[in-house]
């Protein structure tokens, strides 16, 4: 057989069913790998190995994933009986009680879990980096960024370890770690996969969870197994019409496409992200689509300024409720970003949280009557290729400078979170320095079927898969 760290998710699963390989020895592989790459990579930082022993040779549920090894990201998710630390010194606990709801459906797909990924504090930059986690490093360069805040899980697909992880993006935060380690990550629609329990997590609605993967085909399949309708949630499903593993093989028909290189502030992004954006519409035209430079015309200054209001409000809430927890407020033991957000959250009056969530409620209609005149919008995912750790410090007291370099690096993702629509990462190219660089696909809302087609026909076209990181297998 071929490596193991050379087939997708639903590869190493077909192994399991045809018994060329036992869900043990997959485990024993990632293992091997996590072990090898991890101390130049820090992208697992809890390990559950001997339980994840027990669970592959035990009688694994027969999903689309049976035996297939499986990262948590450490932010949000519960594993019963596993810590949980969301990147934070105050913000932690020793070990949770339950599965939440999304968990119970990975272990549902046939998956083993063995362990946790990296993220930043609270899973607020575009970096993954902590004072607890420290930081985590880019495959391709570990000079360079994983991004954030799914860092961990997308430096442990890239380089091998496990074929697809759990992830979460609330502001961007499936998109960017997937494009700067080179992979496919997929910000479904707002409530596709299951909240659960822990509905707090997710209160604002920007934050959406799946998985970042190698193939496009692995993030269908397991939307197909976690996305379905949940038991007591008073929020609607959105509905779809066939299985998501069905559409990748589907032709796309002539479909609109809009591209644009606009960003909020109005700056340019790098050159070669620039080139690399034009090579996608020049390919999309010759492909058969209708392709037409133009943006959404927007007013960011007024978007930015009302999600900036929900978001601290929203993290102060959150943080007020370990204080209940811990029966302090939090001291030295939470960083400088979520410091600010905090204070400023606190110093939010009712009125102005909900201005905001009102500005959002008019500005995301503004956006969705845009999409009636296209089918998928274009841009680059990042402004930049992705840049050296050392160029987005977390831990710097010098917030200002961090912003204006966040900015320029993450310019694009965040607006869909606000609308709850489905957009995907795509790594179509690569950098003159040897780094990712991806293209960002949006759809309407509830339609990631039009972006798993489109993906499907890129995937071929531009094929990925064959490329190699430094650190890797």
């Amino acid at each position: 057989m071929r490596e193991y760290a050379d087939y997708d998710g639903l590869g190493l699963a077909e192994l399991v069913r045809a018994r060329q390989v036992s869900p043990g020895e997959l485990l024993g592989a990632a293992i091997e790998r996590i072990e090898r790459h991890n101390p130049s990579l820090n992208a697992v930082v809890y390990k559950a190995y001997d339980e994840a022993r027990l669970s592959a040779a035990g009688d694994l549920p027969d999903g689309p994933f049976k035996g297939v090894p499986f990262l948590i990201k450490d932010l949000g998710l519960r594993v019963k009986n596993w810590p949980r630390t969301s990147g934070s010194r105050f913000a932690c606990v020793d070990a949770d009680s339950e599965d939440s709801t999304l968990t119970d459906r990975y272990r549902q797909s046939g998956m083993v879990l063995l362990g946790k990924t990296n993220t930043p504090e609270f899973g607020i930059p575009g970096v993954t980096t902590s004072a607890r986690l420290g930081p985590c490093r880019n495959p391709w360069n570990t000079e360079h960024i994983s991004g954030g805040s799914s860092g961990g899980a997308a430096a442990a697909v890239a380089s091998g370890m496990v074929p697809l992880a759990h992830a979460s993006d609330g502001l961007g935060s499936i998109r960017i770690p997937a494009a700067c380690c080179g992979l496919v990550g997929l910000k479904t629609t707002r409530d596709r996969n299951p909240n659960g329990q822990h509905d707090t997590d997710r209160a604002i609605g920007f934050s959406v969870d799946h998985v970042v993967t190698r193939s496009v085909r692995d993030s269908a399949a397991m939307l197909d197994a976690t996305g379905y309708a949940e038991p007591n949630s008073p929020f609607a499903y959105p509905a779809k019409e066939r299985p998501y593993l069905e559409e990748v093989s589907r032709a796309p028909g002539k479909m609109r496409v809009f591209w644009s290189s606009e960003t909020p502030t109005g700056n340019p992004i790098a050159a070669e992200v620039r080139t690399a954006l034009e090579r996608t519409a020049e390919t999309l035209a010759a492909l058969g689509h209708d392709v037409r430079e133009e943006g959404l015309g927007i007013e960011y200054r007024a978007l930015y300024r009302a999600q900036s209001f929900v978001s601290a409000s929203n993290l102060a809430a959150g943080i007020k409720r370990w204080v209940e927890i811990k029966g302090r407020e939090p001291g030295e033991d939470i960083e400088p970003l979520a410091r600010r957000a905090y204070e400023a959250g606190l110093k939010i009056t009712g009125a102005d949280a909900f201005w905001a969530w009102q500005q959002l409620r008019l500005m995301s209609r503004q956006i969705l009557t845009r999409f009636e005149s296209f089918d998928v919008y274009l841009t680059p995912v990042l402004g930049t290729a992705p840049p050296r750790v050392d160029y987005l410090d977390t831990l710097t007291d010098d917030l200002k400078t961090f912003d204006k370099h966040q900015a320029e690096t993450f310019p694009f993702t965040p607006p869909f979170n606000m609308t709850g629509q489905p957009s995907m990462s795509l790594p179509l190219w690569m950098s003159e320095g040897g780094l990712p660089i991806a293209m960002m696909f949006t759809a309407k809302y509830a339609d990631e079927a039009t972006l798993f087609r489109l993906a499907g026909q890129l995937e071929k076209e531009l094929p990925w898969v064959g490329r190699r990181p430094g650190v890797w297998g």
